[in-house]
């Protein structure tokens, strides 16, 4: 484990919020876990045991905690260095995955044998890839039933169970309780027609003042919304079979005094609702691990101190890999107004739009449009549709193939490196050739050594950016 027994012990006594998720306490005369900022008083040292994530301390016979709740805490980067395949697979598994597919299917698309990837998942977690997908619903339905009134049979479906009773097993199993005995003990006050209301926990710094000035200078009315202290948009999807298909929007209000958002979302589908939950997290950049961030940027800038990363930089995602890629290709060689004046176009030609709530079109519904309505060379129109071409027979997951985008005419390194920081939210991106970053570089007195950054780089290019 990362972190030492001692280091383990000083957090959870002084309920440190910066530890929140990195580790568990499990408590040997409850057989309870425990997040570090549980309210309850604090056992004995003798008493506990820690763990590097929940599923470890639920796989040692111990139950979550009904006050912290362990399913509320920011997701933990433990796992992270164990590799490559492993990272994707455990971030597949997270969103989902095996809901829709089997462990074979997931296996052919990570290019590893399923066997290798049940290795691989058992190593990193102690369990199958079945077994640890099952325990992220459950932890989700636990969510749901704390957090919303929705009934017992729409959690179940919301979190990925097919059967209410296989539902019902699998919860009873992990947590020694029933939903509905969950339910009773819970506080949900929601009322009917006020969306599905949830708070998504982050561990500090934050620096909202940023996140919220980089989606204020790209915004898009209708298809986005902001105040003070939140942001919203709409989302759908349209891909696979009809009847996994699901639009809504959300919106997400800073609570810096409890280190989280409160999030409410409208959806007509549930078995939408834990990718959208989990986009979510990802465009928020809800589990970065800011100190770590802000020391690889110091290393790299030469800097003793550096203000920006210090508040807790994030790294603001756009809801898809393929809108990024199309705001990629429209803000190619122009400022950052004119490109989001493009987009809003884009966005406006989409028949879906409406005037109040507005979505990003999908790569069928670009590939129907009439692009001349975009004050752009007639090349670039080309480019739109051919990537929107490409989307419609690549998914343009983490695993896109680089080489044949790049084939594609109008598609450069730039686009398909800020597609992956954005897209993805790949948190190790160094847009070099980007023309804010060499803007930057060349206030800088001493020079920047971007390999320092790593794997943290696309934080350097966002810290680079907020120097201009």
């Amino acid at each position: 484990m990362s972190l030492s027994p001692t280091q383990c012990q000083q957090a959870r006594l002084a309920k440190d919020p910066r530890y929140d998720g990195l580790f568990f306490t499990a408590v040997k005369t409850t057989g309870i876990y425990c997040r570090s900022v549980c309210p309850a008083p604090a056992p004995k040292e003798v008493n506990v045991e820690y763990f590097r994530t929940a599923i470890e301390a639920a796989q040692a016979g111990y139950r979550p905690c009904l006050r912290c709740r362990p399913d509320s805490a920011p997701g933990s980067p433990a796992w992270l260095g164990t590799g490559a395949t492993v990272q994707r697979a455990l971030s597949l598994l997270d969103e989902g995955a095996l809901m829709s597919q089997s462990t074979e299917h997931l296996a052919a698309r990570l290019g590893v044998t399923d066997r290798y990837l049940r290795q691989l998942v058992t190593q990193a977690t102690g369990l199958s890839p079945k077994a640890y997908s099952l325990y992220q619903q459950c932890l989700m339905a636990k969510k749901l039933l704390h957090e919303t009134r929705l009934p017992v049979t729409e959690v179940a479906f919301a979190s990925g169970f097919h059967s209410v009773r296989r539902f019902n097993d699998c919860f009873q199993n992990q947590f020694s309780l029933s939903p509905s005995q969950l339910r009773k003990q819970g506080k949900a006050d929601q009322g009917v027609g006020q969306g599905i209301r949830l708070q998504l926990a982050y561990r500090p710094p934050y620096d909202w003042r940023q996140v919220q000035g980089f989606y204020a200078a790209r915004l898009i009315p209708g298809l986005e919304w902001q105040t003070e202290n939140s942001y919203g948009r709409t989302f759908y999807s349209r891909t696979g079979d009809a009847a996994a298909h699901y639009q809504g929007h959300f919106t997400a209000t800073h609570r810096p005094d409890k280190c989280c958002f409160d999030v409410n979302i409208r959806i007509d589908n549930l078995s939408g609702l834990i990718p959208v939950i989990r986009n979510i997290r990802r465009c928020l950049d809800l589990d970065a691990d800011s100190e770590r961030i802000a020391t690889a940027i110091c290393q790299a800038t030469a800097s003793v101190t550096a203000s920006e990363p210090d508040a807790g930089i994030r790294l603001p995602g756009i809801w898809s890999p393929f809108e990024a890629g199309m705001r990629a290709v429209l803000g190619q060689q122009v400022s950052v107004k004119a490109a989001r004046n493009l987009v809003e176009k884009l966005v406006t030609l989409n028949p879906d739009s409406a005037e109040d709530l507005k979505y990003f079109p999908t790569p069928a519904q670009v590939l129907e449009m009439d692009l001349q309505q975009l004050g752009m060379p007639q090349k670039r129109r080309e480019t739109l549709k051919n990537l929107a071409g490409f989307a419609q027979t690549h998914p343009l997951g983490m695993d896109a193939p680089e080489k044949e985008l790049l084939a594609l005419p109008g598609i450069g390194p730039w686009t398909v490196h800020y597609m992956r920081m954005r897209g993805h939210s790949d948190p190790d991106i160094f847009l070099s050739g980007d023309l804010g970053v060499k803007k930057a570089l060349a206030t800088l007195e001493k020079p920047v050594h971007e390999t320092a950054a790593a794997p943290w780089r696309s934080y350097l290019t966002l810290y680079l950016w907020s120097l201009l």
